[in-house]
Order: C-alpha cells, then sequence, then structure tokens
C-alpha cells in the first residue's frame, strides 16, 4: 500500500548536497581498507598518545593477528569478543578477525554479570581483552574459551599522560591489576603485540568475506530482559561507514576523535569504520574524561566528532574549556541520546560552533537520520521539539500507528526504518526478530512524527511516556523546556505513581557550576512554558545523574530510586 512516505520528501529537503547515487554500491570493511591502503598507505592512520600506524602498517598488523587466528583453530563464522576500551588493540583485532572470517562481538568493558549471558547466546570462541579487566571481569567465562589474548594498552603508549591509565586501571568498583596473569591460567596467555611480531612474516591469505556474511554481532542494551544480539551483515555496516565521509565537508586526512567508546555502536561505525572507509586519521582517545579529551583536541587538532549530548555538557563544564580547544572542528555530532535545543544553543553561544545530531540504533548500525552539514535542525513551534535530521537519501523512514499502518505528517506514531543499514535478525531469537523486524523494516519502539519537509521529530520511547490523569506526558518535551533554564546542566523526567493522578512527572537535575535555583523557581519555569498536567510537581536537585557507558541517562534508575524513595516517606 502507498503512502505519503513513498514519495520521500526528505529529498527535496536535502537538494544538491544529499550523497549520491543514492542506493550506495555493496561493499565490505576490508575492501574499504585495501582502496584506503592503495590511496593512502604512507599516511597516518592511527595515532594513540604518540603511538602511530600507517595505513600500511595497519593492513600488515591486522593481517598478522589473522594469521595468528588461523594458527590457533579459528574458522569462517566463529565469533571472537573484544572487551577493550578505544586502544590500537581493538582496531587492529577488529580487522583481523574480519580477515580471518571471523565475527566480531564488542562488549562493553562495563560489563559484569551480563558477559554470561553474551558468551552463551553468541558462541565466541575466543576474546581479545584488556589486562586491566581480565581478572576480575571476564576470567570465570572465558577460562574454557580456545583462544584468549591479553592487550596492555601501556605498551601501546609512547608519550600519552600516565593519568588516562591509572584512570583505566581503576574502573569503578574494580582494582587496579595485581596479580601475574598466571593467577587467571594455568599457562601464561598470549599478549596482543607478541603474536602480532610472531606472524608478520607467515605466509597467510586473508578471507574475503561476502557482502552478506554476518561481520558484527551487536548486543543491545537490554532495557526490557537480556540483551539481544543484532547480526550486521558486512554490507551494512560498509554502507553507513561510508555514509559518514560522503558529504563535501570531509577530506581524507581529516581528525576523527574516537570519543564514543568503540564498543558502542556509534563509535563503531561513525567514528572508526568510518575513518577506515574515507581514510582519516583515527585519533584514538582511551576513555572519556573532560580535561583529557580537551587537552587531546588542542594538540591533534581534530576535524570531527561524535557523542552524546551529554559529553557537551561535561566539556562545558570544565574550567578549563576554551572556544580554541574546537577550533579545528568543522564538524561536530551528537549521537545516542536526544539533543536538546537548549543544549545546542548554548553551547553555540559560548564557542560558536553548532552541533548536529544523528538518529539511529544498534539495529541501524548507528545513524540512519542526520542533520546534513550545512543544514539546521528545525524546531517544532508547536512542542518546541528539536529535530533529529532528515533520514539518509538511501533509507525509508515511516511513521506506523497502533495498527502498523502509516500516517501522515506531523501526526505522531512508531518510528519505522528499511535500508542497508539494517540488521538482518537477533541471533537465536527468532520471535524478537519477526516482532521487530518484519519484512526487513526495523520497529524501533521510538515515538515521533516527520513534517512536511522530511525533518524527523523523536518524542520519546514508547515504554517512558508518563500517564498523568488521563493525559499523556512524554519526558522528552518536560526536558526540552528544563535544559532552556540557564541554571540546569542536565536533567531527567520521569513518571512516579500516584494515587490521585496515576502518574505524577518528577524531573531531575542537575546545575551548572555555581548555579543556584530553588526548586521552586524551576517548576514556575515550565509552568510558563507547558501545560499544567506536563509540568513537573516534583523536582530534585542532585549531584549527577546515573549514566551508561555510552552516555544516556538512565531514565530506569532514576525512577527506581525515585519510586523507592517515594515508599519509604509514606
Amino acid at each position: 500500500m502507498s503512502s505519503w512516505f513513498d514519495t520521500r520528501p526528505w529529498l527535496s529537503t536535502w537538494g544538491d548536497i544529499a550523497p549520491k547515487p543514492y542506493t550506495l554500491d555493496s561493499s565490505t570493511p576490508l575492501a574499504d581498507l585495501a582502496a584506503t591502503v592503495d590511496a593512502y598507505g604512507d599516511e597516518e592512520a592511527i595515532t594513540y598518545y604518540g603511538y602511530h600506524l600507517t595505513w600500511a602498517e595497519f593492513d600488515r598488523y591486522s593481517t598478522a593477528f589473522a594469521s595468528y587466528l588461523e594458527s590457533q583453530g579459528i574458522d569462517p563464522g566463529d565469533k571472537i569478543g573484544i572487551y577493550d576500551q578505544n586502544t590500537p588493540a581493538f582496531v587492529l583485532a577488529t580487522y583481523g578477525i574480519w580477515k580471518a572470517g571471523g565475527v566480531v562481538v564488542p562488549l562493553n568493558p562495563m560489563y559484569r554479570d551480563e558477559l554470561r549471558h553474551i558468551f552463551s547466546d553468541s558462541a565466541v570462541k575466543g576474546l581479545v581483552v584488556s589486562k586491566a579487566a581480565f581478572f576480575s571481569r571476564a576470567a570465570p567465562y572465558a577460562a574454557d574459551l580456545p583462544v584468549v589474548v591479553l592487550s596492555d594498552d601501556r605498551s601501546f603508549q609512547i608519550d600519552g599522560p600516565d593519568a588516562i591509565f591509572s584512570m583505566f586501571d581503576q574502573l569503578p568498583g574494580e582494582p587496579g591489576v595485581s596479580g601475574p596473569v598466571e593467577a587467571a591460567s594455568a599457562t601464561v596467555l598470549p599478549d596482543f603485540q607478541a603474536v602480532i611480531e610472531e606472524h608478520l612474516d607467515k605466509d597467510f591469505a586473508p578471507a574475503s568475506p561476502s557482502v552478506d556474511d554476518i561481520a558484527l554481532i551487536a548486543y543491545t542494551s537490554g532495557t526490557s530482559g537480556k540483551a539481544k544480539g543484532a547480526a550486521a551483515a558486512h554490507s551494512a555496516l560498509s554502507s553507513n561507514s561510508r555514509y559518514v565521509t560522503r558529504g563535501p565537508d570531509f577530506e581524507p586526512g581529516d581528525g576523527f576523535v574516537s570519543l564514543a567508546p568503540l564498543f558502542h555502536i556509534t563509535g563503531f561505525v561513525c567514528q572508526f569504520l568510518a575513518a577506515v572507509a574515507g581514510g582519516a586519521r583515527l585519533i584514538l582517545n582511551c576513555r572519556f574524561e573532560p580535561g583529557s579529551l580537551l587537552d587531546l583536541s588542542a594538540r591533534e587538532k581534530p576535524t570531527y566528532m561524535v557523542g552524546p549530548a551529554t559529553v557537551y555538557t561535561a566539556m562545558m563544564a570544565h574550567p578549563d574549556f576554551r572556544q580554541d580547544h574546537v577550533a579545528s572542528f568543522k564538524k561536530l555530532m551528537s549521537g545516542g541520546a536526544p539533543l536538546p535545543e537548549g543544549l545546542v544553543d548554548k553551547f553555540e553561544d559560548k564557542v560558536g560552533v553548532y552541533v548536529g545530531q544523528g538518529y539511529g540504533l544498534t539495529e541501524t548500525c548507528a545513524q540512519a537520520v542526520t542533520v546534513p552539514h550545512g543544514l539546521r535542525a528545525p524546531v517544532d513551534p508547536e512542542s518546541g521539539n528539536l529535530s533529529c535530521g532528515l533520514p539518509q537519501p538511501d533509507t525509508m523512514v515511516r511513521i506506523l500507528n497502533d495498527h502498523g499502518e502509516p500516517v501522515g505528517p506531523n501526526e505522531i506514531g512508531e518510528v519505522a526504518i528499511s535500508g542497508p543499514q539494517v540488521v538482518s535478525e537477533y541471533i537465536n531469537n527468532r520471535q524478537a526478530t519477526q516482532e521487530q523486524i518484519p519484512d526487513g523494516e526495523l520497529r524501533t519502539g521510538d515515538v515521533g512524527y516527520m513534517n512536511e519537509g522530511g525533518w524527523l521529530f523523536i518524542v520519546d520511547r514508547k515504554k517512558d511516556m508518563i500517564n498523568a490523569s488521563g493525559f499523556k506526558v512524554w519526558p522528552r518535551e518536560v526536558e526540552d523546556v528544563l535544559y532552556t533554564h540557564p541554571a540546569i546542566q542536565e536533567a531527567a523526567v520521569v513518571g512516579i505513581p500516584d494515587e490521585y493522578r496515576g502518574e505524577d512527572v518528577s524531573a531531575f537535575v542537575t546545575l551548572q557550576p555555581g548555579a543556584e535555583v530553588t526548586p521552586e523557581e524551576i517548576v514556575d519555569h515550565c509552568r510558563q512554558r507547558l501545560a499544567s498536567y506536563k509540568t513537573p510537581h516534583l523536582v530534585k536537585v542532585i549531584d549527577e545523574l546515573p549514566k551508561t557507558s555510552s552516555g544516556k541517562i538512565l531514565r530506569r534508575t532514576i525512577r527506581a530510586d525515585a519510586l523507592e524513595a517515594a515508599r519509604a516517606a509514606r
């Protein structure tokens, strides 16, 4: 059945700046690397606190690691986990696994008990793991794996700040490394760099996976039930990574800061794979910390960065933040979480740089919708929502009602996405695949609408909707108003059960450094801009909002804490 979306109204808004061709030719990350090596082999590929690799060296080292994997019995299709931060070992291991015909399973370094499910569900046969994380986290689940390789991030360091690495050793709740590797294994586990050096001159022919072969199994955040393994084909990763570098603002050799963690789909595709596909210089930032990122930006002069809204907030709040820290940037993007208009305005007023944004999910291999460079996201005059962008020219986005039927412009419904970047399935979960990716179209679970120009507006997650006295309240709309208050740094809105209203709108905020404001003043600020049923009845100022490792604010944690406090107060 045809619908308004079939006209792809966003193409007219893109105009002449739309990347062409609209349907990208199929490729693979390995083919993209080969093209980059042919064109820019002697150019710098990676920099990591003084450690440097050219594209030719990157290619050679990743091939050596593939040779090692083959020598250890790793076959095409085998899954290999990577449990590390943004390090050279992560990027070299990724392409080495693909050259061995394997499938990459990136693992969040903050995972603990979650590893049990992921190791079992994906049936990983090998693991590349940081020494700092191995002992207390991965060892119980990796003991029976045929291949475990330890990476020592310090051995890549030449002139980097020691604070970065001592910070990495002391992950929240974790002691530093305090015992020998033999404590976790009957034999000494191989070192990542050592096996590369051993296999540099081995006779090895890299695999050539097809565009339809599975390249990546990325696990969802698991907000409801156990995390699901989204299976992405080589062509899906290649398509989306090449999209990043197809605009007029990109030139080979541009510096891409790995701000978002590489184990997260945004960092993996929009920074790491995009740099490889376009021949950009990948500036690895081990782990986000505002001060070190500012120093890195001033030293390396990057041109592109993408990260969640919370990162830009943290940068502005740092006492050493100056405009010259971002003077080299040509493009700043936000992804992984909604970008409030108030934050965009504050950042632009302070440093003169406009932060664009994109929208996507693990299941779309990151971005599916973006604010094109050179355009500004419109703000809906009625809701105050900031658009997350235009669908990519080769992507179809539809808004569906509760019956799965497409609606018209400016009508609210569930966002559905189809295109070359959408994953094929959730492994070992046929029911979830059928329900959430019917006929290859992803049902995102996000509620939104599209205006006549094809600009997409995300209202909120279905499950986060607040029912206050029978009225629908979307937390995102209230949060956007809170961010316009000059004293507020971050905000999260949740619904708390209430006997009279059903749910009560409650806001939790942090303040800008040195700012002072009362909860009553914040409520009054909202009352002047929102309907009465949307105005928070409770505003609580807290020191810090809980977040995921990728920077998303954890509403569910805030909701649980608030509910527990409310019960205790009865």
